[in-house]
């Protein structure tokens, strides 16, 4: 079995979301989490959690990408039950039987998007039309053996230190180009 973890390629998360899910937590879909209030009336960093965030479930955080991995029965039922409890107690749920039942048809959910080889990244894009809630994922895949990279990554420079051969004025640059 395969379920989804919140992954962290750079810090982007942390200031695109109100509050960023912590790497390596289990996630779902989080579409719930929009579900008593109007979509086309968000604004800001709930709107980005709305168009394009996963939820983790340990910190109800959002994280923009998530990755497939292996998962055990046991962590399945864990993911349930934390789910179920962050349903009661956030949510709103009536019932915990309710939170379980929601959260096992999310868990559910969620294992069909990781139909997809272990390490697959997902993105989510979602869009309020017609007075629903659509959902569409992509996915990214790593090539043969190879890890998927860093977002960001700086190359050893040799020389760092030394004085540069020329030097840049931004300033300048960027008044010649004003009327």
């Amino acid at each position: 079995m395969k379920l989804l973890r919140t992954i962290r390629l750079d810090p982007s998360d942390t200031f695109i979301f109100e509050k960023a899910a912590e790497p390596g937590e289990w996630a779902v879909s989080g579409a719930f989490a929009f579900w008593n209030g109007d979509p086309s009336k968000l604004d800001g960093k709930m709107r980005a959690a709305f168009r394009g965030g996963f939820l983790g479930i340990s910190t109800l955080g959002w994280s923009t990408l998530v990755q497939i991995v292996d998962a055990t029965d046991d962590d399945r039922r864990a993911v349930v039950a934390l789910l179920a409890e962050r349903l009661v107690s956030h949510f709103g749920a009536p019932t915990y039987d309710d939170a379980v039942a929601a959260a096992g048809d999310e868990v559910a959910f969620v294992g069909s998007l990781a139909d997809q080889p272990r390490e697959t990244l997902v993105a989510v894009h979602r869009s309020f039309e017609e007075g629903s809630v659509r959902e569409s994922f992509r996915t990214l895949r790593p090539r043969g053996e190879q890890k998927l990279p860093r977002a960001f990554s700086f190359p050893e420079v040799e020389g760092e230190g030394e004085q540069p051969v020329e030097d840049v004025d931004l300033i300048a640059i960027a008044e010649k180009g004003r009327p």
